[in-house]
């Protein structure tokens, strides 16, 4: 029979979260004064870590809740929050027995945003029910709509990833220059995945090229040094032009770029000449 948890006035429950960053790293967490080994992981103390109302329907609607918390943990630093290694981690919390390690999982889903507030932070989470908000049926729009090397691009992603080694930072640590056997300016709007350094495990998004000197979304860590390994995937701009020439793709291309767009309807009649 299943167990009915919080039934009795003592209960020898705590919560525990379980975090899954994109880099690659598993956390585990509890509410409970010492660490507890559950289903592979260990979940460290962190008294401070505190969970709001879980809110589950049985509707459409996205389930809610959020995660406050102290700075304290070695796990979880500033630095690491400021880095984004928390964004878009899939996360999963719920109830755990501390005698007997029976636990029950009551939420599922990733985290949003995450913000700071003096010596404590707060994660917004989203549950699994927020993929049912995506448009059903895509908008028209001249670029493409597939992610490059994803789903309805079809084109492989091993044959535009390659392997480097970082060059040289920026004085403000917002660009990078790399040495690999590809040309610099194939790699606009590609991605760039830190192999060694501060940043090992994260992606970052090479927003323009200029030159051999690649623009990152985010400023590089300090302690990053020359000759640090990378993995560079190339970029595509989402144009037919791109699609077809570059990549041989123009078959897989998911937009409509001969479609009259509102330009078109916001044009005044010229008299013939």
């Amino acid at each position: 029979m299943a167990r009915q948890w919080l039934s009795r006035e003592l209960e020898t429950v705590a919560t525990w979260w379980r975090i899954e960053r994109t880099d690659g790293v598993a956390l585990g967490f509890t509410s409970h004064d010492r660490d507890l080994y559950v289903s592979g992981i260990v979940l460290r103390a962190a008294p401070g870590m505190v969970p709001s109302a879980v809110r589950l329907t049985g509707g459409l609607d996205a389930d809610s809740a959020d995660i406050t918390g102290a700075l304290t943990h070695d796990a979880i630093s500033k630095a690491d929050l400021d880095s984004g290694r928390y964004d878009g981690a899939r996360i999963a919390m719920g109830l755990v027995d501390w005698e007997s390690l029976e636990t029950l999982q009551i939420y599922a889903g990733t985290i949003g945003s995450v913000g700071r507030e003096g010596a404590g932070f707060s994660a917004q989470l989203r549950s699994a029910k927020t993929a049912l908000e995506r448009e059903i049926v895509p908008r028209t729009a001249p670029t493409c709509r597939a992610e490059f090397c994803a789903g309805g691009c079809t084109l492989s992603a091993g044959r535009f990833t390659h392997e480097g080694r970082l060059a040289s930072v920026s004085d403000d640590r917002s660009a990078v220059t790399v040495t690999a056997q590809i040309e610099a300016n194939l790699l606009e709007f590609g991605t760039l995945r830190w192999v060694d350094g501060p940043e090992a495990g994260m992606t970052r998004r090479i927003e323009a090229v200029s030159g051999d000197v690649l623009m990152l979304d985010r400023p590089v860590e300090a302690g990053a040094t020359p000759g640090a390994r990378l993995i560079l995937r190339e970029g595509c701009d989402h144009t037919l032009e791109t699609c077809g020439a570059r990549f041989g793709n123009a078959a897989n291309f998911q937009g409509e770029p001969f479609l009259p767009g509102n330009d078109l309807l916001t044009r005044y009649p010229s008299p013939a000449a």
